[in-house]
Formats: structure tokens, sequence, C-alpha cells
């Protein structure tokens, strides 16, 4: 099975993360379930390991509410044109603050070995918001992105 860190992301957001889950089986009990379904021992530890740096990134508290960004070279490879403007109109349109914008750069960033196209950079937003209090309202607004109900034209 070739299944990369984002695959094993994805299977965790729509089986534990998403459902507001009161009791949250211990992470051992998650990893040797993941590994059963056969995902990769390494995968399986770097995905964790991005989950912990996410939730380690909750405590980055906006010091100015609108900031300009300058995406650097290596940003430049990594995120193509189409996810760069993803980001920009979602922090314009008030989804993504410029605290939530630096993290989810960071957790695409922090993707190796991955080429983030378009809908991974939907859902890593996606991610980033459900990980972040106080942020109902915007992933609210993301997932009808991620789900695609958000009309083609608004006026």
């Amino acid at each position: 099975m070739k299944e990369n860190i984002f695959d094993v992301l994805m299977y965790l957001f729509e089986n534990y993360m998403e459902d507001e889950v009161e009791i949250l089986p211990d992470s051992k009990i998650i990893k040797t379930e993941l590994e059963e379904a056969g995902f990769e021992a390494y995968e399986v530890n770097k995905a964790f390991d991005w989950l912990e740096s996410l939730s380690d990134q909750r405590l980055i508290k906006p010091s100015i509410p609108y900031t300009f960004r300058i995406f650097c070279e290596e940003e430049k490879t990594k995120l193509d044109v189409h996810c760069r403007d993803l980001i920009m109109f979602l922090e314009h349109s008030r989804i993504l603050t410029s605290a939530n914008r630096e993290i989810v750069i960071d957790r695409a960033m922090a993707l190796e070995n991955e080429e983030i196209s378009l809908e991974k950079m939907k859902w890593i937003v996606l991610m980033v918001l459900l990980s972040q209090p106080d942020e109902e309202l915007a992933f609210s607004r993301m997932e009808d992105i991620v789900y695609d109900l958000v009309p083609i034209y608004l006026h």
C-alpha cells in the first residue's frame, strides 16, 4: 500500500477528528488501528508528529490583526500559485487570521515529500481551523468550501 502522511491525516480526520468524539481512544490504540488498516508505521508516526506540532501552535497569538505576506522561494516551490491564492483569498474573506495563515503554511511545508495540491491545501486549512479554539464559524465556512457547498457565483 503506497500511502503517505497526508492519507493518514485524512483517515484520522474522517474517523476521529471531524465527529467531535467525546472520548478519543489512546493514541497507541489509534496507531495500531492505522497499521492494521495498512498504513506504514513510519507514515503513522510522522502524521502524529504533524498533529502534535499543530497542537503546539495553538499558542500563537497575533499581535497585528492584518499583515502583508510575502512567500519565500521554498514556499513558492512547495505551494503553487493556486494554493497561495487560496490562502490569500481565505485571509481576505476572514476565514483565516494572519496567525492561522502562518500555521497553515507551516503545516503544509511540514508535509515532506508531499506535493500540495489545491484540494490538499483546503484540507490542511480545515484541519488547522478544527484545532484552533474559537474558530467554529471559520471552520464551518471552510467546510462548505471543502465540500463544494459554496455557490459558484457570490453576489
